[in-house]
Parts: structure tokens; C-alpha cells; sequence
């Protein structure tokens, strides 16, 4: 996932100044918590994780571990700098949360353990060698597109269309790969469906109200809210623009849901980081990673909005979790 936001020179400076941790206490491992972007629905991997150490008995309350978290609020150089800062204070084990955090912190050490999270498997994030490996000191919980299938065909099982085919919008970030390889999935299972995609590209969030209200004009049954970074960062934006034209919107993340979309099978952001911390506390214990790999993430619900399924006059099947 990418997320460009530029800020000024001088932000960035005081920004950057402010990555250095607090001095390590004497024999306390120290995480080093990176968050790419600041997003209300992502950052409950970050309290997931830190639950999962606490219950496995690493917590800043009692002083049995130190978490240094920063985020890097979409801005690449600061990314590099927190990251690079991290690897030079040899922290115990990088924690990493959406793609590009851990893409980058791959891309900096090879040797500090990266526990991701909210992150695609290492194909979609380019990072396998040429032997075809994924780096040796990946861990944590990862995802693939197999998912994005049961998400999408919820569409047509709630919704009738207006016309004789069922018309689905989207809008994709062109620069994020989980983003353009989630569309061309869907391209295909809309295909086999029946279903008109109509897609936009997307470069910034700053972008995404005029391209939804394009996309609003082209007479779409419902608006499918892309896995990637430009949605999750512009989403009350498309939601007010969907719901002024009474168009629903469907996704494939549960965290979604709760800020508006109708309903999706997608992973609980918050197990996610729990996932990712269970594995983290391990190594906190043994200091090494025998034993230890990425995983597929393993918690998904069927969730729903019932105020935005009340809404659009959708009946939700009863296996699926109405959110709060």
C-alpha cells in the first residue's frame, strides 16, 4: 500500500526530531511500532498488538517491554526515517502496520525481526528473491486475494440491480499494487457474474471526492470500497458522496462496516494485530524465531451496518454480525 501526503519542509524536520525513542531501560526489549498513515479503522491493529503482548505478559505498565510507536502520517521520507532511526537504535523486533511500512522496513534491515501486519503476502509486496523467498526476517499476519471473492459476491446476493445487469463502481490507486491486483480479481469475478465493473484511477485521497462523484454518474448500482490506503484515508468523503446519491457501499474490510459500508467479509482489523502480537510476544520470550513464520490471517467475519442496510432496504442473512 502507498499513501502520499506531503507536508512542509519544516514539519517534516520537527517530525523527524521527534522519532528518537526514549532512552532504553536496562534489560527491557524495546518494540519499534510503525504505522504508515493515521487511519481510524487501521489503527486498531496497533491496540491488537499491544493486547496480545500484554496478555502474554510484556506491558509498559508493569516495565516488561518499551513500544516506541510512531507514525509517518503518509510521508515517505519520514517513513524511511523512523525506520532507518529504529535499525540504528537496534531495537528488539520492528512492528509494522500497513504495506509500505513493511515494505520498507524490509527494505532497511535484514536482520531485526518485522512482525507486519495489514499487509499483503510477500508476492503482492514484490519482496520475494530470486529464488523465489520471502525475506528470512518476515513474520507476523499477511493476507491474499482469495478473500476478496466471498466479499464481492455478497453484492449480488443482497442488491437488485436497477437495470437488466447489475453495474458496480470503483475507484484504485493505480500506484498501489494490492489496489490494481484487487481490481483485476474483482474485473474477473464480475466477469464470470455478470456484472458491469466501472472503475476510476485514483492518486490521493485528496482526489477522491471528484472521481466518486464521476463515478456516481455513470448510474452505478452500489460502490465497492477497494482495499487500499487512498480509500480507507478518503472513506467518509465517498461515503457522503454514495449516500447523497443513495448508493450503497460494499467492501472487503470489516473496519469499513463500521464507519458506514453496508456489510463485508473481511478481516477484524483489531484480531489482525492480535494475531501479529501473539507471534511477537514468542520471540519477546525466546529471542528467537525458530518455530516462527508469517502466517495467513486468520480471523474474517460477515459483518454488517444495520443502520446502512435500514438505509437501502437490504436484508442481511442472519450469518452475518451486525456491527456497533
Amino acid at each position: 500500500m502507498k499513501f502520499f501526503k506531503y507536508i512542509p519542509a519544516a514539519l517534516l524536520l520537527i517530525t523527524i526530531a521527534s522519532c528518537k525513542p526514549k532512552p532504553k531501560a536496562v534489560n527491557i526489549p524495546v518494540v519499534g511500532f510503525i504505522d504508515a498513515f493515521e487511519d481510524a479503522t487501521i489503527s486498531q491493529a496497533r491496540t491488537g498488538f499491544t493486547d496480545a503482548l500484554k496478555k502474554e505478559g510484556f506491558s509498559e505498565e508493569k516495565k516488561t517491554v518499551q513500544i516506541e510507536y510512531r507514525n509517518a502520517q503518509g510521508n515517505i521520507p519520514t517513513l524511511t526515517q523512523i525506520t532507518n532511526y529504529f535499525v540504528s537504535e537496534k531495537v528488539d523486533l520492528l512492528a509494522t502496520c500497513t504495506t509500505l511500512a513493511t515494505v520498507t522496513a524490509l527494505q532497511n534491515t535484514k536482520t531485526i525481526p518485522d512482525f507486519a501486519m495489514v499487509s499483503p503476502v510477500p508476492e503482492r509486496m514484490k519482496l520475494l528473491n530470486d529464488k523465489g523467498e520471502a525475506p528470512a526476517n518476515l513474520f507476523g499476519a499477511l493476507e491474499d486475494l482469495n478473500y476478496i471473492d466471498t466479499s464481492f459476491s455478497i453484492i449480488p446476493k443482497l442488491l437488485k440491480p436497477k437495470g437488466a445487469k447489475l453495474v458496480i463502481g470503483m475507484i484504485y490507486n493505480q500506484a498501489e499494487p494490492q489496489s490494481a491486483d484487487a481490481l483485476n480479481r474483482i474485473k474477473s469475478l464480475a466477469e464470470k457474474q455478470h456484472i458491469t465493473i466501472v472503475a476510476l484511477p485514483v492518486n490521493t485521497s485528496a482526489d477522491a471526492q471528484l472521481v466518486t462523484q464521476s463515478l456516481l454518474s455513470k448510474n452505478i448500482d452500489a460502490f465497492f470500497a477497494n482495499p487500499d490506503n487512498t480509500v480507507f484515508a478518503s472513506f467518509e468523503t465517498i461515503l457522503k458522496s454514495c449516500n447523497e446519491k443513495n448508493v450503497p457501499i460494499f467492501t472487503s474490510e470489516a473496519g469499513l462496516v463500521q464507519r458506514g459500508a453496508v456489510a463485508a467479509f473481511g478481516a477484524d482489523i483489531y484480531q489482525w494485530g492480535y494475531q501479529a502480537g501473539t507471534q511477537a510476544a514468542q520471540y519477546l520470550k525466546t529471542h528467537k524465531t525458530d518455530g516462527l513464520k508469517w502466517e495467513m490471517v486468520k480471523v474474517r467475519k460477515r459483518v454488517y451496518n444495520p443502520a446502512a442496510a435500514k438505509k437501502y432496504n437490504i436484508t442481511v442473512p442472519s450469518n452475518f454480525e451486525a456491527v456497533k
